[in-house]
């Protein structure tokens, strides 16, 4: 799994291991960001149920100020934490513990 294309393109980052989560392949990436990028602008993202971040990660890299992580699983923030720092990305993200339906009841 890699970014695609901005500012990061082509850095590899660390997916899950197991079957809990199905990290978002380059196709699907790609496929959505080519549906979005001149239509929504993009101030910040949420990418809930993050898993790797690579969704996040990816619309940082395409220069959206801001990504909020979201997910439940400790070993998954860890991992999310992890690519934010290989792609220098610390400063634009913002990483949450918490079940996504939960965390967006409370917003």
């Amino acid at each position: 799994m890699r970014i695609i294309s901005g500012i990061r393109k082509g850095l590899k980052l660390k997916s899950p291991e197991g079957m809990n989560t199905r990290p978002t392949t380059d196709r699907v990436k790609e496929s959505v960001f080519n549906l979005l990028q001149f239509r929504i602008p993009c101030d910040s993202v949420l990418d809930l149920f993050a898993g790797s971040g690579a969704l996040g990660i990816e619309a940082i890299s395409r220069h959206c100020t801001h990504a909020i992580f979201v997910d439940q699983n400790r070993q998954a923030i860890a991992l999310i934490q992890e690519n934010i720092g290989a792609a220098h990305f610390q400063e634009s993200a913002t990483v949450v513990c918490k079940d996504a339906l939960s965390f967006l009841m409370e917003c």
